[in-house]
C-alpha cells in the first residue's frame, strides 16, 4: 500500500504502527509460492473402491480417485457457487426450457483425443440416464440433448428446472470418453478400472489390495496446474494402521473420517496433522437405516415404525459417534435449510413400551424364549464405525424381542445382496444428500429408481403412488418456491411410511498432513480435484 494512500495529517509513527498491523493480520498475510512436485499419499476411508469413476459407480471410495481423474462441466466454489470448469460459460433462456453450455476449446483425454460435445451428449444418453442411481430424477425435465457444433452443448426441457445445473460437477455427472466407451457394456467397460480423463492427473496403476498410483497430467488445460507430481492412494484397511501412517507421515491426506473417531482427540493435539470438517456439505453424509419392504417383516408399517420406536437416537449418536453425529428427525439434513422441515412431520420418539405395542398389534408377539421374530442386519462394510452402528442396533431391537443376527461381507458382496438379489432384512447404510433433494431423495423414495444392479438406488423396494405424485409433480414445478414445497410433503410422507429413516446426520472430517498447502475446503472439498495443492518443503 504506497503512503500517498494515507491522509495529508497522518504521522510517521501512526503510518508504521498501520503497515505493521497490515502485515500482520491473518487474512492479509503473503500469500506462499506453491512448489512444483513432490508425491502426495493419500488414503480414503472406506478402503479399496470396486472401479475408478464415478461414472459407473458412486461409492466415497470411488469418489475420491475419479475427482482427481475428470473434470466436469461445472464445479462448486464457495457457499454452493457454480464456477466453469469444461464449460466456459452457460445461459439460461428466458423461458427456463433451454439451457446452453459453451464448452472450454483445446482440452484433450488422457490418451490425447479431443474432448468435444459428443462426449457430452453420450455421456448424458448412455451413461447417465443408464447406469447413474440419481440422474433420472436429476434429469427428469431434460427433452433433448443437442450439440449444435464441437463447443456447444444445448439442453433442452420440457419445463424448467431448479436442480440440473447443480448435478453437472465432476462426482455427479461424469463426462466418459464416446470413442473408448460407444457400443460397449457401460458396467464392464475395461476403462472402468483404467480411466482416460480430462482431469489434471492421469491414471498410472491399480496394484489391488495396495495402491492406485495418479500422475501429472502434462498436457492439462489449466497451464501450470497440477503442482503435484503424482498422487499415490494406499490401501489400509484398518483404521488404527491408518493414524499409525499418518503419524509417521507415511500418509498424509484422508478423507470420510479416515481415523477411529477414538484417535481424533490425539490428532487434534498433534502439531504435524490438522483434523478439518469443512468440505463435506454438499455431500450431505447421514446414517440411515433400511429395510427390505418386498417381504415380511417390513412389509408392514407398523413393525418399521415399532423399529424406529426402539433406538435411541440420542444414546446412538453419543455411544457410535461419541457426540459428533446429530440425531435424525427427516429424511432431509437441518444443514439443508432452504428444504429442511423443523417440525411437523411424523415422529418416533424412544419408547420400548409403543415399539412391542406395535409389535403385538403387527402379529408378532413375545414367544416362550422371549423372541417375537428374527432378522438378518446387514452393515455397510465402510469400516469398523458401521459394524458399531450394526452393534447398537441389534442390542436397541433385542430389548423389544427382536433377534438380530448380524452379517459382515465385502462392498461388491453387500451391493450384489441389496440392489441385485435384493436379498436382505434391514441394513445399516449411508446415505448423500447432495445439494438438492431432488438429487438425494428421489433416487430412494421414487419407485422408478428401484433399479436392478444400480448402488445407492431405491434398495427397499419402496413404492407409493402417493410419493410418486408429489416427486413427479416436483419436477415439473412451475417455480422454485412451488418445488421446495413439494419436497417437504415428500419427507412428510416419508416419514409416515418410514421405508428408511436417517439415524443420525454425519459430521465427517479429513485428516492432512501440515505441510499440505491449498487444499480446497469448500462445500466440495472432500472431493476436490488437487490441481491447486502442493507439499510444503
Amino acid at each position: 500500500m504506497a503512503l500517498t494512500a494515507f491522509p495529508a495529517w497522518t504521522d510517521r509513527r501512526t503510518v508504521c504502527a498501520m503497515l505493521i498491523g497490515i502485515a500482520l493480520a491473518p487474512g492479509l498475510a503473503r500469500a506462499e509460492t506453491p512448489v512444483t512436485g513432490g508425491t502426495l499419499v493419500a488414503v480414503s476411508n472406506p478402503g479399496e473402491p470396486n472401479v475408478l469413476t464415478t461414472g459407473v459407480g458412486q461409492a466415497g471410495a470411488v469418489l475420491a480417485v475419479s475427482s482427481k481423474i475428470f473434470d466436469g462441466l461445472l464445479r462448486y466454489g464457495e457457499n454452493f457457487a457454480l464456477e466453469p470448469e469444461l464449460a466456459t460459460a452457460w445461459v439460461t433462456s428466458a423461458d427456463g426450457k433451454e439451457i446452453r453450455f459453451t464448452l472450454r476449446p483445446n482440452v484433450r483425454w488422457h490418451d490425447g483425443a479431443p474432448f468435444t460435445s459428443a462426449d457430452v451428449k453420450f455421456s448424458f444418453e448412455q451413461v447417465w440416464m443408464k447406469v447413474h442411481p440419481r440422474a433420472r430424477a436429476t434429469f427428469a425435465a431434460v427433452e433433448a440433448v443437442e450439440t449444435p457444433d464441437p463447443l456447444t452443448v444445448v439442453f433442452k426441457l420440457r419445463n424448467p428446472s431448479g436442480v440440473i445445473l447443480s448435478a453437472l460437477n465432476s462426482t455427479e455427472s461424469t463426462v466418459l470418453p464416446k470413442h473408448l466407451y460407444e457400443g460397449t457394456d457401460i458396467l464392464t467397460n475395461p476403462y472402468n478400472v483404467k480411466p482416460v480423463g480430462t482431469g489434471p492427473f492421469r491414471f498410472v496403476e491399480w496394484v489391488r489390495g495396495e495402491r492406485i498410483v495418479l500422475e501429472r497430467n502434462p498436457d492439462y488445460w489449466d497451464t501450470g496446474k497440477p503442482y503435484l507430481d503424482r498422487v499415490i492412494y494406499r490401501m489400509i484397511p484398518d483404521a488404527t494402521a491408518r493414524y499409525a501412517a499418518f503419524e509417521s507421515g507415511a500418509v498424509r491426506l484422508g478423507v470420510h473420517s479416515p481415523i477411529s473417531i477414538n484417535d481424533l482427540a490425539r490428532a487434534e493435539k498433534n502439531p504435524a496433522l490438522r483434523v478439518e470438517f469443512r468440505g463435506y456439505e454438499w455431500l450431505g453424509s447421514s446414517i440411515v437405516g433400511e429395510f427390505n419392504v418386498r417381504r415380511p417383516p417390513f412389509d408392514d408399517v407398523r413393525v418399521r415404525r415399532a423399529v424406529v420406536h426402539a433406538i435411541d437416537l440420542q444414546a446412538f449418536s453419543r455411544v457410535t459417534m461419541r457426540g459428533i453425529g446429530k440425531p435424525g428427525t427427516s429424511p432431509v439434513l437441518s444443514s439443508q435449510t432452504k428444504f429442511f422441515v423443523e417440525s411437523g412431520l411424523a415422529s418416533y420418539p424412544f419408547d420400548r413400551a409403543k415399539a412391542e405395542a406395535l409389535l403385538d398389534e403387527a402379529g408378532y408377539p413375545r414367544k416362550a424364549d422371549g423372541k417375537r421374530l428374527e432378522i438378518t442386519l446387514d452393515w455397510l462394510p465402510f469400516g469398523e464405525s458401521f459394524q458399531r452402528f450394526g452393534e447398537f442396533l441389534k442390542q436397541s431391537l433385542k430389548a423389544v424381542g427382536i433377534e438380530a443376527t448380524l452379517r459382515s461381507q465385502d462392498l461388491p458382496q453387500f451391493f450384489r445382496r441389496v440392489y441385485s438379489l435384493n436379498d436382505f432384512d434391514f441394513i445399516v447404510t449411508h446415505h448423500s444428500g447432495f445439494a438438492d433433494p431432488q438429487i438425494g431423495l428421489d433416487r430412494v423414495f421414487w419407485s422408478k429408481a428401484i433399479l436392478k444392479d444400480v448402488p445407492w438406488s431405491n434398495g427397499s423396494g419402496y413404492a407409493s403412488p402417493a410419493m410418486d405424485r408429489l416427486i413427479e409433480a416436483a419436477h415439473i414445478a412451475a417455480t422454485e418456491d412451488q418445488r421446495v414445497a413439494l419436497y417437504k410433503q415428500v419427507q412428510a410422507q416419508a416419514q409416515l411410511d418410514v421405508p428408511r429413516f436417517t439415524l443420525a446426520e454425519n459430521r465427517q472430517y479429513t485428516i492432512v498432513s501440515a505441510r499440505v498447502r491449498d487444499l480446497d475446503t469448500g462445500v466440495i472439498g472432500i472431493y476436490d480435484s488437487l490441481k491447486n495443492t502442493w507439499l510444503a518443503p
